[in-house]
This record gives C-alpha cells, sequence and structure tokens, in this order.
C-alpha cells in the first residue's frame, strides 16, 4: 500500500520511513503541511496518511481537513502522529478535523502495524460500499429506479435530481420500426369513430 509519510523532523520521518518499508509498504515523504498536500495530489492511489500534528505550513489537522474536503473522492485513512496529550480537547478538535487514529510519538512499529492493518479493513469496506452505491436498482419492465430512501421514480427524474439535466424525448430508429410504425399500421386499420346523434 502507498502511504503519504508528513513528518517535518527529518529524522523522525526517516525512522517512519523505514517503519513503512519495513512493514511491505511504499512511503511517500513529504516535511510539512504544504508539501504533504502537494504530494497528495500528485500521487492519485495514496489511501493513507500519516501525518504529524504540529508542523510548519499547515499542520496535521489541516492537511487532514483538506483532504476530507473532496467528498467524492476515494476514502483516505488519516493517521496523526503526535507528542500532545490526548486532552478531550485535542481528541475533539482532532476528529472534528476527520482523523481516524492517532500514534503517540516516539513511533512504536508494532502499534504502527496494528493502525495499518485496520486502516486496509476500513478502506476495504469503503470501496465495498462505494461499488454498491454506484449500482442503480432499475425494474426491469417500467424502468423505474430506486433511490436511497425506496422511493421508485422515473429515470428521467432520478437524473434531472443528480445532476441538474434536462431530457428531450425522442424515439430511436429501432423503435420507430418495431412500435411506432405497427402502431400507425393498426391506427389506419381501425376504423373511426361514428359521430354522436
Amino acid at each position: 500500500m502507498k502511504i503519504l509519510a508528513v513528518e517535518d523532523n527529518a529524522v523522525a520521518r526517516a525512522v517512519l520511513r523505514q517503519a513503512l518499508q519495513r512493514l511491505g509498504h511504499e512511503a511517500v515523504e513529504a516535511a510539512d503541511g504544504e508539501a504533504g498536500w502537494a504530494a497528495f495530489l500528485r500521487h492519485d492511489d495514496v489511501r493513507v496518511v500519516v501525518s504529524d500534528w504540529t508542523m510548519p505550513r499547515g499542520d496535521g489537522l489541516e492537511l487532514c481537513r483538506r483532504i476530507r474536503a473532496r467528498p467524492d473522492e476515494e476514502y483516505v485513512y488519516f493517521i496523526l502522529l503526535t507528542a500532545r496529550d490526548a486532552s478531550e480537547q485535542n481528541r475533539s478538535d482532532a476528529a472534528d478535523a476527520g482523523v481516524d487514529d492517532f500514534l503517540s510519538k516516539p513511533l512504536d512499529v508494532s502499534e504502527l502495524w496494528m493502525r495499518l492493518r485496520v486502516a486496509e479493513r476500513i478502506l476495504g469496506y469503503t470501496r465495498q460500499v462505494r461499488q454498491l452505491e454506484q449500482m442503480m436498482p432499475i425494474c426491469s419492465y417500467c424502468k423505474k429506479i430506486r433511490d436511497d430512501r425506496n422511493y421508485w421514480q422515473q429515470i428521467e427524474g432520478y437524473i434531472t435530481e443528480r445532476t441538474g439535466s434536462d431530457f428531450s424525448h425522442s424515439v430511436c430508429p429501432d423503435c420507430y420500426q418495431r412500435v411506432v410504425i405497427p402502431e400507425i399500421e393498426q391506427l389506419k386499420q381501425t376504423p373511426p369513430p361514428k359521430p354522436a346523434p
């Protein structure tokens, strides 16, 4: 798995990189929050970020907020690496920013291994959920689509509601031959209605 390691201390960053590599992962390194954001944008296959909390040019919480501000993208598991105490305010600030997990400094490789196992499991679940969300249940007969509130609606309404697209209706050549022409022929053979007396 490719993991973004963001740490402003060069020695701590090297320790983190070596630990990730020893655990079988590929590390992408960055020395501060801005460099971390740039590296994240360059490597679109990064699904886990391990970031220091306190750094120049954007701290770990700011980096997490920027990643979370991309709601339609693949989920990214964010681990905050910190020497700060686990006060209620610190935990609240981290949760509000979207942090998934914490690691305390100095880095314990067995703790990192355990957090990454959880990250892999969570990312697997999020992939499954995303695949399910991309499926659209559609009626085989009337072609209505069921939304997430179990409401069935015409496909045009469903797409308009989600994309703002407008529709114009037409008839494709196959349906013209298969449906419209036979209907016209049937109308020609039907006698006109008798006028009312």
